[in-house]
């Protein structure tokens, strides 16, 4: 089955590390994520690296090994392990590469309001997932859909990962993800960017990936079927965003709450919703 329909009919993760730091640690995650795989059939499984984090706090943070080197350690992990893979895109220009090699094109959430930006990698024909900005609602959504959608593709997945509050802290309001919901894509849970305290600790960005668990299981619970987790075999080590990882050797039992939770076959009134 073509891979946006598995993605509308049946549960997914999205899952693997924030940035591609070597293609040995890289091979490394993507086989576990495949063995995942093997043991939850029923859900359908993507593995997601960046390679540039163009949107580091610091200037001397670690950004990733770029775009060349960085889509070949991808298609590496397509190759040895018959995964789907997902990668940000920072710049219209890097559109008909990345998508040589990508099965998915992520819209980093500080620029899903970029017309350009989205209409380039919507032209590519590829799944476009769209991060919904921290600073938006999720019915402010609808404007950043258009534009996709003007463009022919409607191959669309959208993205919550939090809503600025206060200094330094972000918040998940579940019904923005129901607002989401009644647009009629795939809607996901970021539940690790989600715990993310921006800027935080100072020139980087902290969270708490005690809580990580808890928002993908809530999402489950209201019908989300999609699930954004970045994960590391050491998040302490990692070198972007290891405060908000989930450890990698915990994965496990978070999808099989997730399968529990989706097995309960919970009814939701969806004829009620309305973009």
């Amino acid at each position: 089955m073509e891979l946006y329909k598995r993605l509308q009919q049946k549960p997914f993760i999205i899952a693997g590390p924030c940035v591609i730091e070597s293609e040995e640690m890289t091979l490394l995650i993507a086989k576990k994520i495949r063995d995942l795989q093997e043991k939850f059939p029923d859900f359908t499984f993507i593995f997601k690296a960046s390679f540039d984090k163009a949107n580091r706090t610091s200037v001397s943070s670690f950004r990733g090994p770029g775009i060349t080197s960085g889509l070949a350690v991808l298609q590496r992990v397509k190759e040895k392990f018959s995964l789907p893979v997902l990668t940000d895109i920072h710049e219209s220009q890097q559109a008909m590469e990345i998508a040589a090699t990508a099965d998915i094109i992520q819209i980093p959430a500080f620029l899903c309001r970029q017309t350009d930006l989205l209409l380039a990698a919507a032209s590519t024909g590829k799944i476009i997932n769209i991060k919904k900005a921290q600073f938006l609602s999720g019915k402010d959504m609808i404007h950043v859909v258009k534009k996709v959608k003007s463009s022919g593709n409607n191959k669309i997945m959208l993205t919550e990962r939090g809503t600025m509050f206060g200094y330094n802290n972000l918040i998940v309001d579940y019904t923005g993800l129901i607002d989401m919901m009644s647009f009629g894509f795939p809607v996901i849970m970021d539940a690790t960017h989600s715990v993310q305290k921006p800027g935080g600790p100072g020139g980087k960005s902290g969270g708490n990936r005690i809580y990580a668990p808890f928002l993908a299981q809530a999402a489950a619970a209201i019908g989300i079927c999609g699930y954004f987790i970045e994960t590391h075999p050491d998040p302490d080590t990692a070198l972007s965003d290891g405060a908000n990882m989930m450890i990698l050797s915990e994965l496990q039992d978070l999808i099989e709450n997730l399968q529990k939770i989706h097995n309960l076959n919970l009814s939701f009134p969806r004829d009620t919703l309305k973009a």
